[in-house]
């Protein structure tokens, strides 16, 4: 019993000493938070995230897109490897193609179309909810969210 007290001690000193950035003190992490500008809550959340995977070479990519249309593309270790900023007229357009897809009522995963092969995967993340769809069963409302999304590729 006192062995677990410890392992448990020892487990909550670890997770204090992450939480607080045990990174050996430097200037960057004592830095005050109103030291720079930051972004509005709504511009710093993920809009969406969608993570493409298969085709022929059988790649990964992901494409994360913010709040205010800034969105970023990361490789299969998901490394950055571009980036850019919607259009507001296409930052729109996505978002209208979000809410109407309607995440709440989709299936979770969307597969049972004609299979494509070397086809893609896609892996989509917003408002707290998770679609898997592929090519050949992607519906309708989410081939609008697609396309409304910068490229996959570079």
């Amino acid at each position: 019993m006192r062995g677990l007290r410890v392992m448990g001690a020892a487990l909550v000193s670890a997770v204090v000493l992450c939480a607080c950035g045990a990174g050996g003190g430097s200037e960057e992490a004592s830095a005050s938070p109103t030291a720079s500008a930051s972004p509005s809550p709504a511009a710093a959340e993920s809009l969406v995230r969608v993570t493409r995977t298969g085709g022929f070479a059988g790649r990964t990519s992901s494409v994360l897109v913010k709040g205010d249309g800034s969105w970023t593309r990361l490789d299969g270790d998901a490394k950055p490897v571009g980036g850019g900023k919607l259009t507001p007229e296409g930052l729109e357009r996505l978002r209208s193609a979000l809410r109407a897809a309607d995440f709440a009522h989709l299936p979770r995963v969307s597969k049972s179309g004609t299979p494509v092969y070397d086809g893609f995967e896609y892996t989509i993340v917003h408002g707290g909810f998770e679609v898997v769809t592929a090519d050949g069963s992607v519906p309708p409302a989410l081939q609008d969210v697609l396309s409304a999304l910068p490229p996959a590729d570079g």
